[in-house]
């Protein structure tokens, strides 16, 4: 009996190791697309959309995604935008190459655009990871998390712009704001923040 008990149980797990591993296999069918270059912090969109920075740190992200054709592009606020049209194919790693052409940088003056607020302010810290792409005027000008310590932001001309914001952890925010010269504007984050 006992002996009985034990090759049904065994045959049980047996059977239940099985099925995961089928189900796995097409689980596993995505591959995956890293973006390796300069600039490293890019905004990489795969046909238009973010999936966020090419690298963070110098270490390129890995992405996952099913298998196809896709058109990709890197794009940073101080250089022309990067397009490619790549192939993901099941369990395999397609990388794309890539280095960004500067433009001709803007002359100053200069204010401060930052996001400010969020409980990991700090000159080291950064927004809890968040890599939620941050647009000022419908461009891509980087990530919540590069933007986000006391002494990081962007720097721009003295204008009027409007910043949009679409972040899992401090919600939709997409307001105008006016920098002027010489001086730090702080457009805030708050949990769950709305327009």
């Amino acid at each position: 009996m006992i002996f009985k008990n034990f090759v049904s149980m065994f045959g049980l797990l047996l059977a239940a190791s099985v099925v995961p591993s089928s189900l796995q296999g097409i689980q596993n069918e995505s591959g995956y697309l890293k973006a390796v270059g300069k600039p490293t912090g890019a905004g990489l969109f795969v046909d238009g959309k973010y999936l966020g920075p090419a690298g963070r740190f110098t270490i390129a992200e890995k992405y996952a995604l099913p298998p196809g054709e896709y058109k990709v592009t890197l794009s940073d606020p101080r250089c022309q935008d990067f397009h490619t049209t790549v192939t993901i194919t099941p369990n395999k790693t397609t990388k794309v190459r890539y280095e960004l052409t500067r433009v001709e940088p803007a002359k100053p003056p200069f204010g401060r655009l930052r996001l400010g607020g969020g409980v990991s302010e700090s000159f080291l810290s950064v927004a809890s990871g968040d890599t939620s792409a941050v647009y000022i005027n419908g461009k891509f000008y980087g990530h919540v998390d590069e933007l986000n310590n006391a002494g990081g932001g962007i720097l721009l001309n003295p204008g009027v712009y409007r910043v949009k914001v679409s972040s899992p952890i401090y919600g939709e925010i997409e307001r105008d704001v006016t920098v002027e010269a010489n001086e730090v504007t702080v457009v805030p984050l708050e949990t769950g923040a709305r327009r």
